[in-house]
């Protein structure tokens, strides 16, 4: 899929992961465009599904003391409907803020933001143990972050 995108659409893309509340006109001029060839480009990235959202990334540190949890899941067998049923449960809890199955002796991972231990120890209990097929868990506690980025590295944006 990336083969389609010239050097021009990486540095747009680029741009858009490092600031995407810049104009259009703000960013042809750093990539090298005019503006409406630049905000063409953006809309047909848009409708090819290379951009997904343009979202504002909070400071959770703002909004209180929390910590994120990566809780390792071990599922037992699952029928396609408790399996439709975990990944909408999943879904649907704010406090998991990624989900990813896993290759290995865990089954899916979960990032959980979690405002204090006692919190997420409740959570596991009325929460995780309770959704379909849920046999497990192991826990992984942050200390502190050390980064934090949805930029994706870009062939060539340069």
């Amino acid at each position: 899929m990336a083969d389609v995108l010239d050097r021009l659409d990486l540095k747009i893309l680029d741009r858009l992961q490092i600031d995407a509340s810049e104009s259009s006109s703000e960013i042809a001029d750093r990539v090298g465009l005019s503006q409406s060839p630049c905000w063409r480009r953006i809309q047909r990235l848009k409708e090819e599904g290379y951009i997904k959202a343009q979202v504002a990334v909070l400071d959770r540190e703002k909004f209180g003391e929390s910590m994120y949890i990566f809780a390792q899941l071990k599922m037992g067998r699952l029928s396609d409907d408790n399996r439709d049923r975990f990944m909408r449960a999943v879904d649907e809890i704010p406090e998991i803020t990624e989900a990813y199955t896993l290759f290995g002796e865990m089954d899916v991972m979960l990032k959980v933001l979690a405002p204090s231990m006692g919190w997420y120890q409740n959570f596991t209990f009325r929460t995780l143990l309770r959704l379909p097929g849920v046999e497990d868990i192991r826990s992984i506690a942050t200390l502190s972050e050390m980064k934090c980025t949805h930029r994706l590295p870009l062939p060539s944006a340069g």
